[in-house]
């Protein structure tokens, strides 16, 4: 199975990566963990980015808040598919890293997720992967069920309170 590579802007954003790998790890999901920043170390984002499917890599999850041209910079460096978490963070609340993220130009593509959204990009991942991978897709499919269970779970306890 190809690995999921996870880049951080800052160390700041691990809270947000930490939901990311409890799901990657829930699915069985290989991953790497590294912290480059768009705009501290380029040079190092770029080599990464640009030698990611060669090391295994198949799908890769930005996440950085503020200005967050980091999901941007990784994209443009690569034809693997990136996902971006805008990290909440300054003055904006997260509405900075959103618009950063999402508005990407014309043929550099980059998926967003919400803001702080680290356990939907995990999920966006492992289902990117599971378009090959058949014994994924069947986790993924029991992970869904299994929520949905949990729902009706809940509203059958509500309807009995109420």
């Amino acid at each position: 199975m190809r690995r999921v590579g996870i880049i951080m802007g800052s160390d700041s954003d691990l809270p947000v990566i930490n939901k990311t790998v409890d799901v990657l790890k829930e699915l069985g999901i290989p991953y790497e963990v590294h912290v480059y920043s768009a705009h501290r170390t380029p040079t190092e984002a770029r080599e990464w980015s640009l030698a990611a499917r060669e090391k295994g890599i198949g799908v890769i999850i930005a996440a950085a808040g503020m200005a967050a041209h980091l999901a941007g910079a990784l994209a443009a460096n690569t034809t693997l598919p990136v996902i971006g978490i805008p990290c909440k963070s300054g003055a904006l609340d997260g509405m900075d890293a959103l618009l950063s993220t999402v508005m990407m130009p014309s043929g550099i593509p980059v998926a967003t997720v919400a803001i702080d959204g680290g356990k939907n990009a995990a999920l966006l991942a492992a289902e990117i992967l599971a378009v090959s991978d058949s014994e994924l897709a069947k986790k993924l499919d029991a992970k869904r069920a299994a929520e949905a269970e949990a729902v009706l779970k809940k509203d059958a306890n509500i309807a009995e309170r109420l």
